[in-house]
């Protein structure tokens, strides 16, 4: 019982000891309703948790400058401001940040670079603002993002958005137009594991007939479905010629004709091709020269048994020549010529094995 009451008077000092810690590290200032113009300057560097809503701030050159300063910030609320735009790396030394809230300002532009350095960002609040389009590669570098609120804006078109860990997603209050531009949209949201929030309410403001019909479960017509089949398909086919592109080393080529992701069999080919026709030029250039080389080579020495062979053959004929007197003079001269041609000794020296009958006679 005892040791059971000291386990439990551990853990408890543990988790007092983990508090203290989080709430030494957490520095919170709250600069609400100041009617601010500029992010006020005198902040601690420490800071983690910055509010700055119902303010005046525009969220200018000056105002990002001073951001940068403040990098362990993992909370940062602008609600209720005059922020009209977002430009590019606003929030780029805040790559702790966490939570992300403008909402209730009047942003119309957001650029494409604005969330770079936001690595850690888990949650994005952009609703009641006058956004009217947004590039889908603008949520890119968002890698952590879980959270994104776009509620209350004059979106009418959304490409899906190139967000991985994305799991709740708000999209209510905007003017959407389900034609076929909204297909892809649809698509991502039924295959997709993300929650759209206030699903019900998230209906079509466009056409008339599709009215009251929720985003994700507009009836789309053949035509849009036709349409966004070829143009999957297209993208695909550039993301092939792209690819091809960089192995090659700008070697271009046209795939229209060519079958749908094969632009590797297609390299082989082409590979293959080169290869063999660089094959049968080589074989067409040598094939004379190893024809000659050849024929040069037509007669070769004999081998040591092979000269025994003939030397053996040879000395029985001029054995049965002697027992023949009627010799033609031709026939005696083929003899030596052949006996000269063939019989080759190691000195380079030739065994006349062959005494003319005429000279015999004559000694005699």
């Amino acid at each position: 019982m005892k040791v059971t009451r000291f386990m439990f008077w551990l853990f408890s000092m543990l988790l007092l000891s983990v508090k203290s810690q989080a709430s030494e590290t957490e520095v919170k200032y709250n600069f609400t309703r100041r009617n601010y113009v500029l992010i006020p300057e005198g902040i601690s560097n420490n800071v983690t948790i910055l509010d700055l809503s119902y303010n005046q701030i525009t969220l200018n050159a000056s105002d990002t400058r001073l951001l940068q300063m403040y990098s362990l910030l993992t909370e940062l609320y602008l609600m209720e401001n005059n922020i009209t735009a977002l430009c590019n790396s606003s929030f780029s030394n805040l790559f702790n940040l966490e939570i992300l809230n403008i909402c209730g300002n009047s942003i119309s532009v957001i650029q494409q670079g604005s969330f770079v350095g936001l690595n850690k960002l888990k949650q994005l609040f952009l609703c009641q603002n006058k956004i009217l389009q947004l590039n889908p590669d603008t949520f890119v570098p968002l890698n952590n993002l879980k959270v994104l609120n776009l509620q209350d804006n004059l979106i009418s078109l959304f490409d899906a958005p190139q967000l991985l860990y994305l799991e709740l997603l708000t999209l209510d209050g905007n003017p959407w137009n389900c034609t076929c531009g909204l297909l892809e949209l649809q698509n991502w949201l039924n295959t997709s594991n993300v929650t759209l929030e206030n699903e019900s309410i998230t209906t079509c403001s466009y056409p008339d007939e599709l009215k009251h019909y929720s985003i994700k479960s507009a009836p789309f017509t053949t035509e849009c479905h036709s349409k966004f089949i070829s143009t999957i398909s297209e993208d695909f086919q550039s993301i092939g010629n792209s690819s091809f592109n960089n192995s090659s080393h700008n070697l271009t080529w046209n795939t229209e004709h060519g079958p749908l992701g094969k632009s590797w069999a297609f390299l082989v080919g082409v590979v293959a091709t080169v290869l063999l026709t660089s094959l049968l030029i080589f074989i067409a250039i040598k094939c004379p020269v190893w024809y000659n080389i050849l024929l040069s080579y037509n007669h070769h020495r004999l081998e040591e048994h092979e000269a025994e062979t003939y030397e053996n053959g040879l000395t029985r004929n001029t054995s049965s020549l002697s027992q023949v007197t009627d010799t033609n003079s031709e026939d005696t001269t083929v003899i030596f010529e052949q006996l000269h041609a063939f019989v080759v000794d190691d000195d380079g020296f030739i065994e006349d094995r062959y005494i003319d009958v005429n000279e015999v006679h004559e000694e005699k």
